[in-house]
């Protein structure tokens, strides 16, 4: 999520930066290039700053080409006034196919990172899942299980604890929504909280024990991981269900 964040305040830093250095690029050619052709070269700027970052981005990106266009590609230079009806509906038409395209690009962009997201998420699924059919040891599947929550909630640490339930800690729930208390944790506008948080691993309806989760403060992981990572912890509810009973009792 930071390397999102980061890449998200560059696109901002482009969407305010790269509008203007490609105007002052074009200057010498503002007079052998048509408006049309001036607009166009912009709007690649935008597509490139919307693929980059969000759809704030693009659109900041679309409204900052469509100024510059104005001030320095349009008569009189250097001025925002524009005496030509037909310079008039080019820059209008540039804030208004750059919007367009800037929402088109950041939704192309957001569908590729649901879908190698999603992969990545039945990959740890499927790998959890196999090493509870070939485990001889429930603890093997345990010891996965931490670490890939760890690695998929971004924690700092992460433990678990058998069949103990002691305390009243922040819950991550079976739906992937938090709970601190009795009241609902808004994980997407809040993050995590900063004491520990529990999840519970249950094997075929039995509680098993519960993973503790040391999360870093602010970091907010996505419904989508919420939700895998209750399903890698019922994974090794389910390997300890089956698992003989002296090792239960570990």
């Amino acid at each position: 999520m930071r390397g999102h964040r980061r890449r998200d305040v560059v696109a901002v830093a482009a969407a305010l930066a790269g509008p203007l250095l490609v105007a002052l690029v074009l200057l010498p050619f503002r007079s052998s290039l048509s408006s049309t052709n001036l607009a166009l070269i912009l709007v690649v700027v935008i597509v490139a700053v919307a693929a980059l970052g969000n759809r704030p981005a693009g659109a900041l990106a679309a409204l900052s080409a469509a100024v510059w266009f104005d001030f320095f590609l349009t008569r009189p230079y250097q001025s925002i006034l524009i005496h030509r009806a037909a310079d008039v509906q080019t820059v209008v038409l540039l804030l208004a196919v750059g919007l367009a395209v800037s929402q088109l690009a950041a939704r192309a962009r957001r569908l590729k990172v649901i879908a190698v997201t999603d992969a990545a998420y039945l990959a740890r699924i499927h790998d959890t899942a196999r090493l509870a059919q070939g485990a001889t040891s429930a603890d093997a599947v345990v010891d996965h299980v931490r670490e890939e929550l760890g690695d998929l909630l971004h924690l700092r640490a992460c433990r678990f604890e058998y069949g103990s339930l002691l305390g009243h800690p922040p819950r991550l729930e079976q739906d992937g929504s938090l709970t601190v208390g009795r009241r609902r944790w808004e994980v997407e506008r809040r993050g995590w909280p900063e004491e520990d948080v529990e999840l519970r691993a249950f094997g075929n309806g039995h509680f098993q024990g519960r993973f503790m989760l040391s999360p870093v403060p602010g970091e907010r992981p996505s419904l989508q991981a919420r939700l895998v990572a209750v399903t890698l912890a019922d994974q090794a509810g389910a390997a300890l269900d089956t698992a003989a009973p002296e090792e239960r009792e570990q």
